[in-house]
């Protein structure tokens, strides 16, 4: 099986441009290919997962990487998704974040002897003089096309600002500026970025007279209910420890839903399709342990496999009695937060973001869902003193699978 027949078998691609030449240039490793990751964070997430595994199976195949970091593209923002303007950035910050991504994507990329590229788009975007990149390039672009696509279009009726109408100029520029410099040939992205994509593409055929650039766009990592992966109750689910345990990482992906557990696997992980075939027949207590592989492979890629092995440890410690809970995710209480020496289960929930509200924590103990150290809460009163927070804490569990320890400051 070639590269491209892989990656179209695991439901990774959603649109290509030349079907022919793309797959000469990954399935014989001549593509040298980038893919932008804006830093609008200080932690890339679960939805750029995609990106990150696609990226390490082009470089496996002999493709070259070039991981760009949109420093310029970040003070414009991406309209795509997007119903409202978003919040314009300083560019200390963008600049704070390009570096945290830089530290994890390393655990995707091999960057060593030239083998991948990592850029900032910053060093060439912020340099442009504003009146010749619209001699050079705003020549190039008909604004009844972009007005035309699909990231535009959503945007219209809430209005959509001069600032983000130039960012499909940018990212076009990238493609480019990288083509000319760099010998990128090729581009990834989103599926919702397949409209930048293509102007990337006509810029270069049009400036250039080249028509060997391509574009790929990359599934969108969505639910059985067509809803993008990579939330909790408590918001992102991040690839920094520091934001996300690996603990809680590989919680997040062992209660995936039954519906979605083979397509992660395919998409995500690994581990060979004939395996994965097998699985798809499993039911009960099988799809469990196909969870299992799954949540295991990916904090190992994510986190490495010290840190794999001590969560599936701690997961399953948590179903027997005496069970390890050194790693399980915890919450550190300050003596200000007890009120006459205790502190209540409602503010636990509450204080650990595994309740929204005290309404919602209310609800929980109502419906018979919390326990504290094995013991079913249903008093919306009880209360707990600090000397019952030693040693190894106290442990509160909502739900089935919801685990919190709490430890006294």
């Amino acid at each position: 099986m070639t590269l491209y027949d892989e990656l179209i078998a695991r439901g990774l691609i959603a649109q290509v441009t030349d079907e022919e030449q793309v797959k000469e240039l990954i399935n014989n490793g001549k593509a040298t290919f980038y893919i932008g990751f804006d830093p609008t964070a200080d932690s890339l997430h679960v939805g750029h997962f995609m990106a990150l595994c696609l990226m390490r199976r082009l470089q496996a195949n002999g493709n070259k990487p070039i991981a760009l970091l949109g420093g310029g593209t970040a003070m414009i923002g991406d309209p795509s998704g997007k119903t409202d303007m978003r919040k314009m950035m300083t560019r200390e910050d963008i600049e704070h974040n390009a570096s945290c991504f830089k530290k994890q994507m390393a655990r995707f990329i091999d960057f060593s002897d030239g083998k991948a590229l990592m850029l900032n788009n910053a060093d060439w975007l912020l340099n442009l003089n504003y009146v010749e990149l619209l001699r050079e390039v705003g020549a190039c672009f008909s604004v009844n096309n972009m007005l035309r696509a699909e990231c535009y279009k959503q945007r219209m009726e809430k209005g959509l600002s001069f600032l983000e109408f130039n960012y499909m100029i940018m990212q076009s520029y990238d493609f480019y500026h990288l083509y000319q410099e760099y010998g990128c040939n090729f581009q990834f992205g989103g599926d919702d970025q397949w409209s930048n994509m293509l102007g990337g593409r006509e810029l270069i055929r049009r400036k250039l007279g080249k028509e060997d650039a391509q574009a790929m766009t990359i599934t969108l990592l969505l639910n059985s209910e067509g809803k993008k992966m990579g939330k909790t109750v408590s918001g992102a689910v991040w690839l920094d420890p520091e934001k996300t345990s690996p603990y809680e990482f590989y919680q997040y992906w062992r209660n995936v839903e039954d519906a979605d557990v083979i397509k992660c696997l395919k998409m995500l992980t690994d581990v060979p399709l004939e395996e994965i075939a097998e699985m798809e027949t499993w039911e009960g207590e099988q799809l469990n342990k196909a969870k299992a592989i799954l949540a295991y492979e990916l904090t190992k890629l994510v986190h490495g496999e010290a840190e794999a092995e001590q969560a599936q440890k701690t997961a399953q410690g948590l179903f027997c009695s005496g069970g390890d809970v050194t790693n399980m995710p915890s919450t550190e209480l300050t003596a200000e937060q007890f009120e006459d020496g205790k502190i209540t289960v409602v503010k636990l929930l509450t204080v650990a973001k595994l309740a929204a509200s005290n309404k919602e924590a209310k609800t929980l103990i109502k419906q018979g869902g919390v326990q504290v150290n094995g013991e079913k809460v249903d008093d919306f009163s009880a209360a707990y003193v600090a000397d019952q927070f030693a040693g190894d804490g106290l442990v509160l569990k909502k739900g089935k699978k919801v685990y919190r320890r709490f430890l006294l400051k």
